[in-house]
């Protein structure tokens, strides 16, 4: 892949909003969500604010998630039994983890320096071992690809990267084979043969196909942040963290169905074992449930007076439940994902509307209110800044320790911020 020469085929929906081009079809599901009940549990990390982060099924029938700020693994059974794994790189800042073809958990140290991709292999003791890749890359999403490979994206380089299982084959793929945006962030595997992931700050969603050279192509969203990316069907679903919305796209590129509006940044996305699409509103606290209809249902989180829930990540665990991280609080959770379907109550439907925007109405040229990074990792602190819609700047590895303009302020400028490790 690196020093491949491919081809970008890119697409759009627009150069401000979302409108239709040539023969692309926008539309619009707008519906009011409904408010439902549902069985919901919550289990404590041990260690204290070690913020939760990737979660996944593990080959072994328990969900396994990153502990950001813990730098650890942790594994969670279904009847709520945790045990964490210390990573041996510290700090190492873990983001997303998946579950490979060999019955190991793969992870991203976008934290470590340099940065690595992590591999656990189950037991007592379990066995690690780390790849490190090239300076600055910020290793994010990852998941097995379809040619048997581990696929993750390199937020920090605007590359994907290919690891082979074994660890004796390591390629990225840039701009050389048609990857013009950046900031690539989650990844899954379509129903197309083809990865499919999202470009939140280029307001993009990507496709790569495997191969010699491989091929990149890209569809314009504009103003819309895409985050979480999952597949169902033949289409592809993601959240939309900056309009509150999730978007559908078919594997063709041909059309966008936007739905919505849902509750405050919805992050990660997943497809139930209901058929229906369950996503996490980190602003809103709440979990959200759409049908592929576009019905869409919200079951408020735990009130917790240590702060906002903030889930984040979300997975369908091996008991007909849905199970997600809330970084906020230092739990996981876990919804009944059966018993929520009785209590859905459809919304008004209103029939499918063309959406057109103005320059006027770019989220990207609003202010912004700066949150409060200062003491975060760089990249729970990006990620905040993100959803706040805030263009910035971080010079240094480590911990925030200075913030202009200060937390609080709205600004239209570039927030710039410093960091260090202590």
């Amino acid at each position: 892949m690196a020093g491949l020469q491919g081809t970008n085929r890119r697409k759009g929906f627009g150069p401000a909003g979302l409108c239709c081009v040539g023969l692309l079809l926008v539309s619009l599901l707008a519906v009011l969500p409904a408010t439902a009940r549902a069985a919901i549990t919550e289990f404590k990390v041990p260690t204290p604010n070690s913020w939760p982060a990737g979660i996944t099924v593990g080959p072994d029938g328990a969900l396994w998630f990153t502990e950001e700020n813990g730098h650890k693994i942790g594994r969670i059974t279904t009847d709520g039994a945790i045990t964490e794994y210390q990573i041996p790189t510290v700090p190492s800042a873990p983001g997303e983890i998946t579950a490979g073809p060999d019955g190991n958990l793969w992870f991203t140290e976008f934290g470590a320096n340099p940065p690595k991709v992590g591999r656990l292999t189950p037991g007592n003791p379990p066995v690690w071992r780390e790849w490190v890749l090239p300076p600055g890359s910020g290793p994010d999403g990852i998941t097995a690809g379809p040619d048997g490979a581990i696929w993750f994206t390199q937020n920090g380089t605007n590359k994907i990267g290919r690891l082979t299982l074994d660890g004796s084959s390591f390629t990225e793929c840039g701009q050389e084979c048609g990857l013009n945006g950046f900031k690539p962030g989650d990844i899954t595997t379509g129903p197309d043969g083809r990865l499919w992931f999202t470009e939140s700050e280029a307001h993009r969603v990507g496709a790569i196909r495997p191969g010699n050279p491989p091929v990149i192509e890209e569809f314009d969203v504009p103003g819309s942040d895409p985050s979480g990316i999952a597949a169902s069907g033949g289409s592809i679903w993601f959240t939309m963290h900056g309009l509150d919305m999730v978007g559908r796209m078919s594997t063709l590129g041909q059309s966008l169905t936007v739905f919505g509006p849902t509750g405050g940044g919805p992050s990660g996305i997943a497809l139930g074992p209901d058929g229906a699409l369950w996503f996490a509103e980190t602003k809103a606290n709440k979990i959200g449930r759409m049908t592929t209809t576009g019905r869409i249902t919200e079951f408020a989180l735990p009130f917790d007076p240590s702060g906002p829930n903030e889930p984040g990540e979300i997975v369908a665990g091996p008991d007909g439940a849905m199970w997600f991280t809330e970084s906020g609080v230092n739990k996981i959770g876990r919804i009944d994902a059966g018993s929520s379907t009785s209590a859905f109550v459809p919304p008004p439907f209103v029939p499918p509307l063309q959406i057109t925007t103005s320059k006027k109405s770019n989220p990207a040229k609003k202010a912004c209110r700066v949150p409060r990074v200062r003491g975060l990792p760089i990249g729970q602190a990006r990620k905040k800044l993100r959803r706040a819609k805030c263009r910035f700047r971080i010079r240094g590895k480590g911990r925030v320790y200075s913030v202009r303009p200060r937390a609080g302020v709205r600004t239209r400028a570039t927030v710039r911020l410093k960091a260090k490790r202590r």
